[in-house]
């Protein structure tokens, strides 16, 4: 079946939403788009049988029915104050466009309308002057109405251009804060899915090598007991900078949750992507760390690594869970150590 969401019909249900909004007098906002939308495409079949019952009972489509209507039947949670304030401006942006267009197209077709009334004119009346000189001003009237009514169309496009360039950085911002752990500043969990899946395609279509990587501090919660949560928020912070900086360019490195990391590693065999992680290893180890305030020496802080390769018939998750089984024979095996898939076999 065709999507119907793209190309002329995309636009013109688009369209329908809109003026669907109008119709009932509600601001164009992202929620009350999405519920007319899904009313149209009848994508969501419980929400267009409420919405049909309401019609029937002539129920007023106010603020507090849609937004019950919403709730009821969009069970997603809601977006994020910036996506959510950004998408209702381009929303509104898009019909203030449109509508300019819809008076240029009125204004046009009534010039239109002159010019043929004219060329009539010319070819009933005498051709005396005074007809001609009132012809003529008539016709330089329209046409400054019409050259006029263009200027301000292209003066407010110019604007909503602006506005929507504007409002495109604003998305593209909300969507890579939406990708980045706020403490460590390196991506999120969110994020390293959505690489691990890319990879996973591009890596069985190219039929290149795909290693990951994961990552854990070792004794955290010990550290974090002993010299209390900032200090282990810097630890995290340490390791993450030295993982970051220590990555190739076309790798990934995610805060997983708590003190556990991973990379992405495309294109690596799996003996190059288990040096890099001993590199790192050995290097945040080097780090000697001192309290901030008393200056008493804490010691290193050592990470374990598991290290895994997409095997056949692998998935993404699959290739993460043997990663995992590696970074904990990593934990069995005294920590501080790099453990990779081969060493699963002759572990006992």
């Amino acid at each position: 079946m065709p999507n119907r969401l793209v190309g002329l019909q995309g636009v013109a249900l688009g369209h329908r939403s809109i003026d669907q909004i109008g119709r009932v007098a509600q601001p164009v906002s992202p929620r009350n788009y999405e519920v007319w939308l899904a009313y149209l495409t009848d994508s969501v079949p419980a929400l267009r049988a409420a919405i049909d019952a309401m019609i029937a009972q002539g129920a007023a489509f106010d603020e507090g029915a849609m937004a019950s209507l919403y709730q009821s039947h969009f069970s997603r949670a809601t977006p994020s104050h910036n996506v959510f304030d950004t998408g209702s401006r381009i929303a509104h942006e898009v019909t203030d466009a449109l509508d300019a267009l819809k008076f240029v197209s009125a204004n046009t077709d009534r010039y239109g309308e002159t010019l043929d009334a004219a060329v009539t004119t010319l070819l009933s009346v005498p051709a005396d002057t005074t007809s001609l000189r009132q012809l003529v001003s008539h016709l330089a009237k329209a046409t400054t109405q019409i050259a006029e009514t263009h200027q301000t169309l292209a003066g407010k496009l110019s604007e909503s251009s602006a506005e929507m360039e504007q409002l495109r950085v604003s998305l593209a911002e909300a969507r890579k804060q939406s990708l980045t752990d706020s403490l460590t500043g390196v991506a999120n969990r969110k994020r390293f899915d959505e690489t691990l899946r890319m990879r996973h395609e591009e890596a069985l279509h190219d039929e290149t090598s795909l290693v990951v990587a994961i990552c854990d501090i070792d004794h955290f919660k010990t550290f974090n007991d002993t010299w209390g949560h900032q200090t282990g928020d810097g630890v995290i912070r340490l390791v993450a900078a030295t993982m970051a900086r220590l990555a190739l360019a076309d790798q990934l490195v995610a805060r997983l949750g708590g003190e556990e990391f991973g990379i992405i590693m495309p294109r690596r065999s799996l003996q190059d992507a288990a040096e890099q992680a001993d590199g790192i290893r050995r290097a945040i180890y080097a780090t000697r760390l001192r309290h901030k305030e008393s200056a008493e020496v804490m010691g290193h802080i050592s990470v374990s690594f598991g290290v895994a390769r997409l095997g056949p018939g692998e998935t993404g998750a699959q290739l993460v869970a043997r990663a995992d089984e590696c970074l904990y024979l990593s934990k069995r095996h005294g920590r501080n150590r790099v453990s990779i898939e081969t060493d699963l076999d002759a572990s006992p």
